[in-house]
């Protein structure tokens, strides 16, 4: 049994994969200890779906602020650093940013409590930032931390999941443990359908869901929408003159991007303005946030607490729940000794 810390645990993407991994021995399981993150809405999501019955196991506080000592013995570490300074769609500042520098968080408490493992997650871009400096004095600093680190791209697609989502996870070993992890192959999973129309029609979401209230449309908005066929956004649509967009300087491709019915979805993301929340293939209307939660494989039972927006931002910021199982059972084999399909990794340390 591995007791889980986690630092920017978000709403509880990993946390959920991790505590639903299972390989067939309740030996090798992973049980929540503590988390933090410092928006209320966010843990106050995590406590009500992880763990109800350990609200002051969740401590809500600016990662700067926490006392690294002080934490409760752990045996694993998951942190998805803040990924706002890393990723392409940002102005990338990498280590230049606010956030950049918080994955020393994670660092200090691999060093302070020396779990046997740890999972760290970052957007695809973490490779470029500082010219592609950033990636590498990341995996320094884990390696000097006493660990084996084998960091790979995935691609959460080939895994299952509806959702063209591509995160760099860096698994460490701690390095006296005797144990090589190897990168799950995403093979087992090619056979499911992972369009985004299956996703959110199989099964119906239920009437009484939460999280499912609709977000209102503007005529504007429906009637530009009207012209952007599946797939399509406002750049690439052949939309009236008085409609269009007039945005210097910016194309970006998910702007009033209507969803493809028979391709995963684009990329959920947590945050941006007006055009940038999914748009339905044929309704005239933007995702609902129990429908992006599916796109991120969230049970239907699982509730997301705060405003609107702030559900929208923490649906988005998450890791989705397979494909974070999939990684933590190939944890677990890995320890248990038990093989399993592997594929060499695509990043280069």
């Amino acid at each position: 049994m591995f007791r889980l810390g986690e630092l920017f645990c978000g709403p509880g993407g990993l946390a959920w994969g991790a505590m639903h991994a299972d390989i067939g021995d309740p030996q090798y399981r992973i049980v929540h200890a503590w988390a933090n993150d410092y928006d209320r809405s966010t843990c106050d999501t995590y406590t009500r779906n992880i763990c109800p019955a350990d609200p002051d196991s969740v401590i809500c506080s600016d990662v700067k602020k926490l006392n690294i000592k002080e934490l409760p013995p752990i045996d694993a570490l998951a942190f998805g650093f803040p990924c706002n300074d890393f990723s392409v769609v940002g102005e990338q500042k990498g280590f230049d940013g606010t956030y950049g520098p918080l994955y020393s968080y994670g660092v200090g408490v691999l060093r302070t409590h020396h779990p046997q493992w740890f999972l760290a997650e970052n957007v695809g871009g973490l490779r470029s930032a500082n010219v592609g400096r950033a990636f590498q004095t990341i995996l320094k600093d884990l390696r000097e931390s006493g660990y084996r680190i084998y960091p790979n791209l995935y691609k959460f697609e080939q895994y299952g999941v509806p959702q063209a989502r591509h995160r760099i996870i860096i698994i460490g070993i701690r390095e006296d443990l005797p144990y090589e992890f190897k990168i799950p192959s995403p093979e087992p999973y090619k056979n499911i359908d992972v369009t985004c129309r299956n996703a959110i029609e199989n099964p119906p979401i239920p009437a009484d869901a939460p999280n499912n209230e609709l977000t209102r449309q503007s005529e504007t908005v429906k009637k530009r929408l009207s012209y952007i066929k599946p797939g399509q956004n406002a750049f690439t649509a052949d939309i009236p003159e008085e409609l269009q967009l007039h945005i210097r300087g910016a194309r970006i491709s998910q702007i009033y991007k209507r969803l493809d019915p028979e391709k995963p979805s684009y990329t959920v993301t947590g945050s941006g303005g007006g055009g940038t929340h999914i748009y339905h293939w044929s309704e005239p209307r933007a995702l609902t946030n129990r429908e992006r939660a599916r796109l991120q494989t969230f049970p239907d039972t699982y509730v997301f607490e705060g405003a609107k927006e702030s559900v929208r931002r923490q649906i988005g910021m998450a890791v989705p729940c397979r494909g974070a199982k999939i990684i933590f059972e190939a944890v677990l084999k890995t320890f248990a000794g038990i093989d399993y399909p592997s594929v060499e990794a695509n990043i280069e340390e």
